[in-house]
């Protein structure tokens, strides 16, 4: 179906054909909140923390173009991305609802490689189904309700912890040392991974493939050489611009892998003088540094919005390069911060 042919969707349909990111996102915010710490309470040290995480990079170098060139050429009863929001969702849930479950540190990282891989299958379809399902006028809006529900869904899960505090004791452990309340915060993400993405493609379902492009398919049939030869034309044809920005992106993606790592155990030194995941103390350094991730999270959405005018006075360039300046002099001053006020402070 041209672009000119689709019909054009209300407000609501577009939130409604989101609210599957919201499910994906809280899913990697649960991830990023808690892995470390859950690592940590299985008996990890900080040393082995780096390969337990290779997880979330890994799967994203490899599912994410492979998936993408794949639903590109998927033709199915259920439609072309569909398939994948269904097996990444699933696969999402029963890895989320058995991970706080895990007795011990190789189950964790397996569950992890396996939670990664579901988010990562539903990842690039969904951004594809955006630009499949709304008219070129109504995808800007499309793409921002997507950022919206970023925003607030890593908001949520950074905080889920500390709002589960409210009826569950925080210092409630199972026998693995894991929390009541950070069970309970997967369980919710299981049920919403699965919820949200059926939600979205049952209220706003694919449209059916045009005759040009059911041709188009069926002159590129679906297989594995196909789809690398997909991604090889991609990284040929990448812009200059995305060339220039590669090498900073994988600067930004190592400190922001490093946050997530360490802050707790980071935070546990400083503030609460201990480096003891089996102790009540490090479940409140955990606590801590939950909270400042909802609210960076939370800076991250806003600043986005107050930065356009900005940006369009000074330049992309420079503000980008002040911002990251200004992020890296925060990392640097973690470690030492003594005061709970000056965390929140370094977030903004």
């Amino acid at each position: 179906m041209k672009n000119a042919a689709k019909p054009r969707l209300s407000l609501l349909r577009i939130v409604e054909m989101n609210i599957g990111f919201f499910g994906l996102q809280f899913s990697f915010g649960l991830q990023q909140a808690n892995m470390g710490p859950i690592y940590g309470f299985l008996g990890a040290d900080e040393a082995t923390m780096p390969l337990l995480w290779l997880a979330g990079p890994m799967t994203g170098l490899i599912v994410q173009p492979i998936v993408g060139a794949l639903s590109d050429r998927t033709s199915s009863r259920l439609g072309r991305r569909t398939p994948y929001f269904l097996i990444g969702a699933i696969l999402c849930s029963l890895a989320l609802f058995a991970m706080p479950y895990s007795p011990t540190l190789w189950v964790a990282a397996s569950l992890l490689w396996i939670l990664d891989a579901g988010n990562n299958i539903t990842m690039e379809p969904y951004r594809a189904y955006v630009s499949d399902r709304l008219a070129p006028d109504q995808r800007p809006v499309g793409f921002l309700t997507q950022s919206a529900f970023t925003g607030l869904a890593q908001t949520l899960s950074y905080l889920a912890p500390t709002l589960l505090t409210a009826f569950f004791a925080k210092d409630v452990i199972d026998a693995n040392g894991v929390p009541a309340i950070v069970r309970v915060a997967f369980i919710i993400g299981a049920i919403l991974s699965i919820s949200t993405i059926v939600w979205s493609i049952w209220r706003v379902p694919e449209l059916p493939l045009s005759e040009a492009e059911q041709a188009d398919l069926a002159a590129r049939p679906l297989s594995a050489s196909s789809a690398f030869s997909d991604i090889a034309t991609a990284i040929r044809e990448m812009p200059r611009p995305m060339r220039q920005l590669a090498f900073a992106m994988l600067c930004q993606w190592y400190a922001m892998f490093v946050y997530w790592q360490y802050i707790a155990f980071a935070i546990g030194r400083s503030l609460y003088d201990t480096a003891d995941p089996q102790s009540a103390a490090f479940r409140e350094a955990t606590l801590t540094a939950q909270q400042i991730g909802a609210f960076y999270n939370f800076i991250a959405f806003a600043s986005a919005l107050a930065l356009i005018p900005i940006v369009r006075r000074l330049g992309a360039r420079s503000v980008h390069a002040v911002c990251l300046a200004a992020s890296g002099a925060a990392m640097l001053l973690i470690p030492g911060m003594e005061a709970k006020a000056g965390l929140f402070v370094l977030m903004l």
